[in-house]
């Protein structure tokens, strides 16, 4: 009996650890935000490894990034992030690649006419939770995916992961 509870409170912690990571990460991207779009650039995702040592910041601007776009937005995280109260070890300033996540509505409407993956949380009625297909923007909350000949509309707060899919 004794080792039941153990095992219990041992999951509760690992359980609260991981959602302390993510407020920690929800709280990084707060103050990332405000210096990344005050130098002209979109942030498309904050990622944390090693425990929250090592941040990932992926940024975007019309035209693309380039090798200098992520070197300032790195020397300007460098002095932001400690002033913050940010403790990292290791900051990484990229693009965010040729299969660029969608994470907000305004990606979808971005993206609109390409190519893209998109994973829901929850299967719809015949059981699917991966769509390809080309976007066809969003409307009242909802994402419009076209495949196989049909257009659906997947819930935009449902959404999983979404990712373009780039064409060669």
């Amino acid at each position: 009996m004794p080792t039941e509870g153990l095992q219990n409170s041992r999951w509760a912690s690992a359980h609260f650890l991981f959602l302390k990571l993510e407020d920690r990460m929800s709280g990084v991207e707060s103050k990332v935000e405000p210096a990344v779009t005050g130098m002209g650039y979109e942030l498309v995702d904050v990622q944390a490894s090693n425990g929250g040592r090592m941040l990932r910041v992926f940024i975007d601007k019309p035209g693309g990034i380039n090798v200098g776009d992520c070197a300032a937005v790195s020397r300007q995280l460098t002095r932001v992030l400690p002033v913050e109260g940010v403790d990292f070890e290791r900051l990484e300033v990229s693009s965010p690649g040729l299969d660029r996540p969608l994470r907000k509505s305004g990606d979808f409407e971005r993206f609109a006419g390409q190519k893209a993956e998109v994973r829901m949380r929850t299967p719809d009625a015949t059981g699917r939770r991966k769509f390809v297909g080309v976007l066809r923007g969003t409307a009242d909350g909802r994402v419009r995916v076209e495949f196989d000949g049909q257009t659906v509309a997947l819930a935009l707060d449902d959404i999983d992961r979404a990712k373009l899919v780039p064409a060669f």
